[in-house]
């Protein structure tokens, strides 16, 4: 578990087979198993008070933002929208990883823009609270990569070979509760 970037590094150097992305690497020939939709949420803790409706955009001028690092998919996805919706985040922390954003968010020092995925106890517990905002949610896939002229092992073509008749069942097995969460 990693950044983007890091994950792309293990590949190249030929360290890991396989790697699990949400942004496809824009400098390397891959290929790829998609898995998973990616849903990316504005979250921030249970002292949030949210108001009726739904936010517009103009809320991220009143916001401090917490970022991922450099290299991170997440951030990738963050920064091109606020690209593309022409938004100027004057107030920014950056923090190293998924889970460090988390308890930042849970303390009370900002919010982010992160994937569902991972706020699955937190949103649970009530400690992170979805902000219906329009444009959201940011939608990706997750997808297993690998090199493109990589020569897979056996045992890496038995597990992509498990992955392609079993995913929708881990899916529904393991993620069903993903659309049950919804912005309210």
């Amino acid at each position: 578990m990693t950044n983007k970037s890091s994950v792309l590094k293990t590949m190249e150097d030929n360290e890991v087979d396989f790697g699990l992305v949400s942004v496809l690497p824009e400098k390397l020939s891959v290929e790829e198993e998609i898995l998973l939709e990616n849903k990316l949420y504005l979250v921030g803790n249970r002292e949030h008070v949210l108001e009726q409706g739904q936010y517009t955009q103009d809320i991220f001028s009143k916001l401090p933002m917490i970022y991922r690092e450099q290299g991170s998919a997440t951030r990738t996805i963050m920064e091109g929208f606020f690209d593309r919706s022409k938004i100027i985040v004057s107030k920014k922390i950056e923090l190293t990883s998924n889970e460090a954003v988390k308890q930042a968010i849970i303390a009370g020092l900002g919010y982010s823009i992160m994937p569902l995925i991972g706020l699955r106890n937190e949103i649970k517990s009530g400690e992170i609270k979805i902000l219906p905002t329009e444009g959201f949610p940011i939608r990706s896939q997750w997808r297993l990569i690998w090199l493109e002229n990589k020569k897979l092992s056996p045992i890496s073509l038995a597990y992509l070979a498990y992955l392609r008749e079993n995913k929708y069942n881990i899916i529904n097995d393991s993620f069903s509760w993903l659309n049950l969460v919804h912005s309210h």
